[in-house]
């Protein structure tokens, strides 16, 4: 919450009516850095399928490109909320975006050398980028404006995150997944020069559209140097002017909306990665990649219709019952889903966007809302639980190792049953100190 010094000088009387005046296209150009790491993260999601069939690697062993790219949440977060401290959201957001663009070309980089592990680092490199525009963009979309608009601002941005996520994998699938791969059994079979050539490939398949993403982040970065954000370090001030030192299990809020992104992240990217594989199955879809690919869209194309509903709704009803109602229909879902086959199984999988879409937003503000000038603090705990992207599907992948998919999918189901009690506590006031 952006707070006024006290005493000011007569002419620095109400500056808050002049700020929200001038907040507006600072709202909207922070809202697009939000489309573009979306179509970046889903981007992940294609990707898993093609280096799986690629590498010859089993579910556990693929859900590592989950692992190391959200695994930067955790690493990155607070060295990131430092970095605002310092240098503002601007700088922030300029340095993220130069790490996303070095992220970006090492794929052009990793795809001539066909090494899983160097994937993996490219990919690194791209999250850390990613990381630091989120942990900055939250918080600022956040204080920015009037506190009561908070949760339908952050949620709109969000429906662009998720417009990015929907866009990513037919171009990915288009681009990426179109490229026919051989059965594991041909792959075998290839001579170890003829193994290194298809793989060589293969790999360059990526190379198109990561090159576009490097000089697309590039443009953005650009443009950001001209543009002159409001408030880019009031909340930072009053950080640095306060006595009072920042405990987190002070905050119980915070404690337990951080479980709740770490809940939801990891529900959400778990279902998106292994969709593919799941709906091309014999007993599900029966479709080739591809065409799967296009379902993913569907999938993060529910986020986004329901993220723009929700930046409605939750102005209208209190954010904390929507999540609620949200939580327990997902749940329904995916039960319905790990019970089901076919066409059925396949809609409720897919339908779960939908529900997903006002999560993440809505838990951020609920943890959020009562932190004041320790905001950024907060906002930098909470992007380190975004690291669930990094370990349910990993865990996922090994329950599908070991069982099938379809039973797998109650690690996510177990995640939206604790979002719907995070949301309970904070409908009845339970945390509230």
């Amino acid at each position: 919450m952006v707070t006024v010094a006290q005493n000011p000088r007569p002419h620095d009387q109400n500056p808050i009516p002049k700020t929200q005046e001038n907040s507006k296209p600072a709202i909207a150009v922070v809202s697009t850095l939000f489309f573009l790491f979306g179509f970046i993260t889903c981007l992940n999601d294609v990707l898993i399928p093609h280096l799986k069939e690629l590498f010859s690697l089993n579910y556990a062993q693929t859900m590592l490109v989950q692992t190391t790219f959200f695994a930067a949440y955790f690493i990155v977060s607070m060295p990131a909320s430092k970095l605002i401290e310092k240098v503002g959201y601007k700088n922030s957001f300029l340095v993220g975006l130069a790490l996303t663009a070095l992220g970006c070309f090492s794929f052009v980089l990793a795809a001539k050398i066909a090494i899983y592990g160097v994937f993996l680092g490219g990919l690194f490199i791209l999250a850390s980028g990613v990381t630091v525009i989120q942990v900055a963009a939250n918080p600022y979309l956040t204080t920015i404006g009037s506190k009561a608009r908070a949760s339908s601002r952050l949620i709109f941005a969000q429906g662009l995150n998720s417009l990015g996520t929907t866009i990513a994998p037919l171009i990915g699938s288009a681009l990426i997944l179109s490229v026919a791969v051989k059965s594991a059994d041909e792959i075998v079979a290839l001579s170890a020069l003829d193994l290194e050539i298809y793989r060589s490939t293969q790999a360059g398949s990526v190379q198109l559209p990561y090159l576009g993403l490097t000089l697309f982040v590039i443009i953005i970065a650009v443009a950001l140097c001209f543009f002159k954000f409001p408030n880019n370090k009031v909340a930072v001030q009053n950080n640095l002017n306060s006595n009072v030192k920042f405990k987190l299990f002070d905050h119980p809020d915070l404690v337990m909306g951080t479980l709740a992104i770490f809940a939801y992240v990891g529900a959400e990217v778990a279902i998106g990665s292994l969709m593919i594989n799941y709906i091309s199955q014999p007993t599900i879809g029966n479709i080739l990649f591809d065409e799967a690919g296009k379902y993913l869209s569907l999938y993060w194309g529910g986020a986004m219709v329901g993220r723009f509903i929700g930046a409605f709704v939750t102005t209208k009803i209190k954010p904390s019952k929507v999540l609620f109602t949200h939580a327990i229909i997902a749940c329904a879902l995916v039960t319905s889903t790990i019970m089901g086959t076919g066409y059925f199984a396949m809609t409720c999988i897919v339908a779960v966007g939908l529900f997903n879409s006002i999560m993440f937003p809505t838990i951020f503000v609920l943890s959020t809302e009562r932190l004041g000038s320790f905001v950024e603090k907060g906002s930098g705990i909470i992007c380190m639980a975004i690291v669930g992207g990094a370990i349910v599907p990993l865990i996922q992948g090994y329950v599908a190792d070991i069982s099938n998919l379809s039973i797998s999918y109650i690690v996510p189901l177990i995640c939206y049953v604790y979002i719907a009690f995070f949301a309970l506590r904070a409908k009845n006031g339970i945390s509230v100190k």
